[in-house]
């Protein structure tokens, strides 16, 4: 199989698809692998390196023309733009609110297997995790790096990988913790305890669904001056009405006297730790898919099959069907076969 590994366009993403030692994986598989020369530079790997561990230095076009194509982030417009039809893409997908980018791939009629809904039978989300893990320590970092007030009570709404890792840096640090999960977090718990907060951190999780929006703009209001909301959920649309995605470059903005702070893929701030741990978590799925074939990789492996939310240009996932009104059309073993 061609397998294809672009570079990042998306603002601020300094992370790769695959390193060099996956690469010599797949390579000495009997795999073609295309990387897009300085894909790896943010993470400071050099093109040598990929030439070393087997791969074809390729430019921009010649890495999207892979059969499969391994990225981190979302596509961007621009990156929309030039995707060949059929094509499969594995990585961060991030459709819903996004019905826009949903046609686009359908109109190509791709393949989009989300590393975010990648699900294993103990209902984890392996690819996922350990970027969640990463952005809820990196909450509190970037919390008291632009808060106005000192970090005294925290609020996390959602207690998975990113809430619960927030939750513990905000202990280490000496505030005031509280974590509301889903059963808790009604709206009547949600403004008491946000109204007696410093940081609200937003790490809610609902798999292939928009962010609940926990903050509407009078509770938001009504939050302390100065005051800040880290919003992780912001990929989904995040918790906050008031909130909007932000960059890297320009990562807060002040509404209704709230800091706001919503960066779309905050571990590219930790490029080097995210990418090791994305490549070691999707390698294993990317050789199945690479050895067997796709259709027969997603057909064997449950996990890999719950990430596919388009096939051949049909929409899998009825609620994203419906955002970007389309026909849903579940997966069936007769498209695997």
């Amino acid at each position: 199989m061609i397998v294809g590994i672009p570079a990042e366009v998306k603002d601020g993403e300094r992370r790769v698809g695959l390193g060099p030692e996956e690469v010599h994986r797949l390579t000495h598989g009997g795999h073609e692998v295309r990387v897009e020369r300085g894909a790896g530079l943010g993470v400071g790997i050099a093109d040598a390196r990929y030439v070393e561990a087997g791969a074809r230095l390729a430019d921009r076009a010649a890495a999207w023309s892979s059969e499969l194509i391994v990225k981190v982030k979302e596509l961007q417009d621009e990156e929309l733009e030039r995707l060949p039809v059929r094509r499969t893409l594995f990585g961060f997908q991030h459709l819903p609110r996004e019905p826009g980018r949903t046609r686009a791939l359908v109109a190509r009629e791709a393949t989009a297997i989300a590393f975010e809904m990648v699900r294993d039978a103990r209902g984890g989300f392996p690819l996922l995790a350990p970027m969640s893990v990463i952005a809820g320590r990196m909450a509190i970092d970037v919390a008291r790096e632009h808060m106005a007030v000192p970090l005294r009570n925290v609020v996390v709404l959602g207690a998975g990988n990113a809430g619960l890792a927030a939750a513990q840096a905000a202990a280490e640090c000496g505030a005031r913790v509280t974590v509301l999960r889903r059963a808790s977090a009604t709206p009547r718990a949600v403004e008491n305890a946000v109204l007696e907060s410093d940081l609200v951190i937003g790490a809610v999780f609902v798999p292939g669904a928009p962010t609940p929006r926990l903050l509407p703009r009078s509770l938001v209001r009504r939050m302390r001056p100065g005051s800040m909301i880290v919003d992780i959920s912001i990929d989904a649309g995040g918790v906050a009405e008031t909130s909007r995605p932000t960059t890297h470059a320009q990562p807060t903005f002040v509404e209704e006297g709230v800091i706001h702070y919503a960066v779309a893929n905050m571990p590219a701030a930790r490029p080097a730790e995210a990418a090791a741990a994305l490549w070691s978590a999707a390698l294993p799925f990317v050789e199945e898919m690479a050895r067997k074939g796709i259709a027969a990789a997603v057909r064997d492996n449950e996990a890999l099959r719950a990430g596919v939310l388009l096939w051949r240009g049909r929409v899998c996932h009825a609620g994203i069907a419906a955002e970007a009104g389309v026909a849903h059309a579940a997966l069936t073993s007769e498209d695997l076969s």
